[in-house]
């Protein structure tokens, strides 16, 4: 499973981003889009985010991925499950951790006609002023890059929240899926969406990204802006 590709129909922002902005302070939600990702402690003017309530469940003693492959080996049948139910596993990817480890490599964007840029993470340079620049009206895809390590990761969830002069834009949730460990990184990518354009969505924009997993571990959670103008940046 090198891939996974979004299939779920989002609204965009722009239809209202215009009268959203005239009415700064609302704080209404647009509608709910995946889109560039953006993180942690986010500036004063920012909500913070609704978390949804947790069921709290007692799933009795956890084992490391290497216990529960070495549990009843002896039993064939078992054994056979097992392997169907975990695929191949790459047991050079598997610790004694009882507690799965993700680590979000990258985030490329891809733009037809226009060279792939990719974001290492965490972001460098000054996150305050910008990492990347978009053309408004321009299409454009995200891919993630991950690893998985010590354990299956259950409900890998990325989560996005974009603001704009203080009023948010967008507010997604997109379930990535189960994924097993193995040293050979995962990618994930986004259905092709559409940059806003018009004179109210140009500018720069605030935003946050998590991934988190079923069991609320997040394993990334950053903040960073973006801006949106009428033309491409020109090369340096």
């Amino acid at each position: 499973m090198s891939a996974a590709v979004s299939t779920t129909n989002d609204v965009p922002f722009n239809a209202h981003l215009e009268q959203e902005l005239k009415n700064k302070g609302t704080n209404k939600v647009v509608g709910e889009s995946h889109r560039l990702p953006y993180g942690d402690g986010a500036e004063e003017t920012e909500p913070e985010e609704e978390e949804e309530p947790m069921l709290k469940l007692d799933l009795g003693p956890q084992f490391s991925l290497k216990e529960q492959l070495e549990k009843d080996k002896d039993d064939e049948s078992l054994r056979k499950w097992k392997e169907q139910l975990l695929g191949s596993i790459d047991m050079s990817a598997v610790g004694e951790n009882k507690e799965p480890e993700v680590k979000i490599v990258s985030l490329t964007i891809i733009c037809p006609g226009r060279p792939d840029m990719t974001l290492p993470i965490p972001f460098t340079g000054d996150s305050k002023k910008g990492i990347f620049t978009l053309k408004e009206g321009s299409q454009y895809r995200l891919k993630f890059t991950f690893t998985v390590s010590n354990n299956i990761v259950s409900g890998l969830k990325y989560t996005n929240v974009v603001w704009k002069t203080g009023v948010r834009v967008e507010n997604m949730k997109k379930m990535l899926g189960t994924y097993s460990p193995r040293q050979e990184p995962y990618t994930y990518e986004l259905e092709e969406e559409t940059t806003p354009s018009g004179l109210f969505a140009r500018g720069t924009y605030s935003a946050r990204t998590k991934f988190v997993d079923d069991d609320r571990k997040c394993y990334l959670d950053t903040s960073y802006h973006f801006e949106i103008q009428k033309n491409w940046p020109k090369p340096i």
